[in-house]
């Protein structure tokens, strides 16, 4: 079978980049007048979640430095729900793949599973609080504000502090409690919860990250507790204007390099990709992509395949990497078990190649709508098969970079 000519591109993406971190986080510390707070001896928790955002672990650093000069004790605890298979360990492992380790960060990673019940919200959702948070003077939430992978929140609290509040320091037992009631757990009661940790709970601050299109920190903002909720909406807005897209709207075929949980916290982001997969929720209107190949997965998603039921087909090299077990756990929690199902399995990349033209009803190979990216966080360097070449001739920001080429797979037959 024939396939396209594909030739690279190079998206030019605009947008704000903090140029010195140390220094953001100095200075954001001092604005937000939390400095004045603290006290020497104080115990302050740190939150670290599982998603590779730009920079994190000097973000986390430059925090600790700030603590530590005005002689409090800091340490980090992992924010997460069922990352890291849900266990102590499996969670300490997630935050040293993203650089966060005592030695990196100046202070002692304390995980724990176990969690404390601080309150309950109205309707009755039991709201908990990781025990060595809960246990320290104070806690700084530490997250990245980005639009949602599972929903499109009405009220702008979508992924970010609030979360982090809530099913982050919340663990396993608090992601259990909201994901119980699928969509609406994490979109409308999570904020809920959010509330009440901020209130009854020991939170200081925080400390939220914008990223540019390029992964790149575009802003780091010290937000007194009390003001969390309602700059995070404004925060979000901007967030989601500095997002990267792919660069057309209508594809026949994606494919997708490496999947993981370090890309994205569905292994593919669903606003990149235009694909949900929950049950009841309405599909997002753009991109149009008619099939997703998953080639392969990420070393730092350690076996988690948790988002390879957005694909269509996927690899035996990508198969024999699952942890079950991980990916089970994370998925099942989270309720939308499709994201989790296995879709046809190939030998290789060019047998998926062949398989999704052969489905690609009445287009010939040659005229196929084909965009190849590394992965759905990086997309400033993709290729493109020749059909798409006259609309992105007049794109501005699109620049070609190389000639029309064949495919190239190696030995085993996967792309080179």
């Amino acid at each position: 079978m024939n396939f396209p000519k594909v030739v690279k591109i190079r998206q030019h993406f605009s947008g704000p980049s903090v140029a010195d971190i140390e220094a953001a986080v100095r200075e954001q510390m001092a604005l937000s007048g939390i400095a004045g707070q603290l006290r020497p001896g104080m115990r302050v928790a740190i939150t670290a979640g599982s998603r590779g955002i730009a920079n994190i672990a000097r973000i986390i650093a430059a925090v600790v430095a700030e603590l530590k000069a005005r002689d409090t004790r800091p340490f980090i605890v992992p924010a997460m729900g069922s990352h890291g298979g849900a266990t102590a360990e499996g969670q300490t492992e997630v935050l040293a793949s993203l650089g966060i380790t005592e030695e990196s960060c100046g202070a002692p990673v304390l995980s724990s599973m176990e969690v404390m019940q601080i309150g309950e919200t109205d309707r009755g959702i039991p709201v908990y609080m990781d025990k060595y948070a809960s246990e320290a003077d104070a806690t700084i939430l530490v997250g990245r504000i980005k639009v949602h992978t599972d929903f499109k929140s009405p009220i702008g609290i979508e992924s970010g502090l609030m979360k982090m509040a809530s099913i982050g320091l919340g663990k396993h037992k608090q992601a259990l409690a909201l994901h119980r009631y699928g969509i609406q757990g994490i979109r409308d009661f999570m904020p809920e919860v959010s509330r009440i940790v901020l209130a009854k709970g020991n939170i200081l601050c925080g400390v939220a990250i914008l990223e540019n299109a390029k992964e790149e920190t575009a802003r780091i903002e010290v937000i007194p507790a009390g003001q969390i909720e309602s700059r995070e909406r404004e925060l979000l807005r901007e967030s989601a204007s500095l997002m990267p897209r792919l660069p057309v709207e209508d594809i026949d075929i994606l494919y997708v390099e490496k999947i993981g949980k370090n890309f994205s916290g569905t292994g593919m982001d669903t606003n990149i990709i235009g694909r949900m997969r929950i049950l009841g929720a309405q599909e997002p209107a753009s991109p149009r992509i008619k099939y997703i190949i998953a080639s392969d997965l990420s070393e730092e998603t350690h076996g988690n395949a948790l988002g390879i039921g957005l694909a269509d087909i996927t690899t035996r090299r990508l198969f024999e990497k699952i942890d079950f077990r991980k990916t089970n756990e994370n998925v099942i929690t989270s309720t939308f078990l499709h994201r989790g199902m296995i879709p046809i399995v190939c030998e290789n990349d060019r047998e998926a190649f062949a398989a999704a033209l052969r489905a690609n009803w009445g287009v010939d190979p040659e005229r196929t709508r084909f965009v190849r990216i590394a992965n759905t966080l990086h997309l400033e360097e993709l290729y493109v098969s020749e059909p798409l070449l006259p609309e992105l001739e007049g794109l501005s920001h699109v620049e070609i970079v190389g000639d029309p080429e064949e495919l190239k797979f190696d030995g085993q037959g996967y792309l080179i």
